[in-house]
């Protein structure tokens, strides 16, 4: 293991263990804390142990890695697109040859089966592997002119340093998903990684420094505490020339906000309250599925499940019927066990707002149709798959979705 990582009992084993890195990442070099710096715990949400201590960032640190990002820019727009899209094609390579050790250290710190660990990995290296072969199509336009005299003509060109805010229940995936695009445009990055899932970026930048990106062209700061006063300086900082961002809503807005005074370019994912609706005619297997697949991804931790399900009175009660069937066959537990489906909640701030969420519906009259309490002996941060029926729109539960609702 990596000098200075607290790890918990029963430690996964690496193949490579030199990926396992607790340190923020600038100018390709991984920065080992001296003195009394401030440090945040990554926890093994199974067991809660401390996997690691890692440096809370602060502000200056958030200026150096993009004053950092700048310097490289400088150089880094020259290269030609042939050039980043072989830098690209090298660090995909590697992702997918370190693809256990990446699914090891996801499961370890985010707590979602190694199954569906293994898929994030594939998942993250095919956005390097798309843009890299996109980098040397990124053309510009001969566009056709209203004076004959005149030709018109558009260049595509690196817009600069990008600061990117990753969130932690696709730790691989959020993150290549946007520096692979930024990186074949030409444009350096300065990386906010999840206070709640660091390593997995940590050990992508480590793979992307034997690839062979340059100095400077990535920088990854790691914070938790500091997280509010890092990203308002990624934001109001005019050397940040686009801001790209995948988290909550009201979180999207003060990012708006804040990248307003220096007209920053904005590419935002934020959170929806997506229904899903089964009408009489729909043929129930699929519509089942469907509301499994959807819902309960990664325990129901993502951002594409459907947060509120209407179902039409003719077909309400089988509906809920086959779903709670289909749910009853969950196996909850670690993610290292094979047959798991679905691993812990991220952290007992999540078990509280489901819990909150299921008292609530049950005193305003829904029916616990499945689960509906903690497991707590299988840990602190396990809840049980919960299918509630009879909901009504003054349940704060339909405001604020998390257990499958109808």
């Amino acid at each position: 293991m990596a000098l200075g990582l607290q790890c918990s009992i029963n430690t996964p084993q690496l193949r490579d263990p030199s990926l396992l890195k607790p340190y923020p990442f600038l100018d390709n070099e991984f920065l080992v804390p001296t003195g009394s710096q401030m440090t945040f715990t990554v926890a093994d949400p199974v067991s809660g142990q401390t996997i690691a201590k890692v440096p809370d960032q602060t502000v200056g640190d958030v200026k150096a890695a993009i004053d950092s990002a700048s310097t490289a820019f400088r150089t880094f727009r020259r290269t030609t697109a042939r050039e980043r899209a072989n830098l690209l094609r090298r660090w995909n390579d590697l992702v997918l040859e370190n693809k256990e050790d990446l699914a090891t250290i996801i499961t370890w710190e985010n707590g979602k089966p190694i199954a569906d660990a293994r898929g994030e990995v594939s998942y993250a290296a095919s956005f390097l592997e798309w843009f890299a072969e996109e980098a040397p199509r990124v053309y510009g336009d001969t566009i056709p002119a209203g004076v004959r005299a005149n030709r018109i003509i558009t260049q595509r060109q690196p817009i600069g340093v990008c600061g990117l805010i990753t969130p932690w229940n696709f730790p691989a995936a959020m993150i290549t998903r946007k520096v692979g695009p930024a990186l074949a445009a030409g444009c350096t990055v300065v990386i906010k990684a999840p206070g709640e899932t660091p390593l997995t970026s940590l050990a992508l930048a480590e793979l992307a420094k034997r690839a062979g990106i340059p100095p400077g062209v990535m920088n990854i700061v790691t914070t938790l505490e500091n997280t509010p006063e890092v990203g308002k300086e990624m934001c109001s900082n005019p050397i940040v020339k686009k801001i790209s961002f995948t988290g909550s809503t009201p979180v999207g807005k003060l990012l708006m906000r804040q990248s307003a005074e220096t007209l920053k370019k904005l590419s935002f994912e934020l959170g929806g309250n997506a229904p899903f609706i089964v009408f009489d005619d729909a043929d129930l297997d699929i519509a089942v599925a469907g509301a499994v697949t959807s819902k309960f991804r990664s325990s129901g931790q993502t951002c594409v499940c459907a947060n509120r399900i209407f179902v039409q009175e003719g077909v309400y009660d089988e509906f809920a019927e086959r779903l709670s069937d289909k749910v009853k066959e969950f196996s909850v537990g670690s993610g290292y066990n094979k047959e798991t489906t679905h691993g812990p909640l991220i952290h007992s701030r999540a078990v509280e707002k489901v819990h909150d969420h299921v008292e609530d519906a049950r005193e305003a009259g829904a029916e616990v149709l499945l689960g509906g309490k903690k497991m707590e002996h299988l840990g602190m941060n396990f809840y049980e798959p919960t299918i509630l029926t009879g909901m009504k729109t003054q349940m704060v539960s339909i405001l604020y979705p998390t257990p499958a609702m109808c």
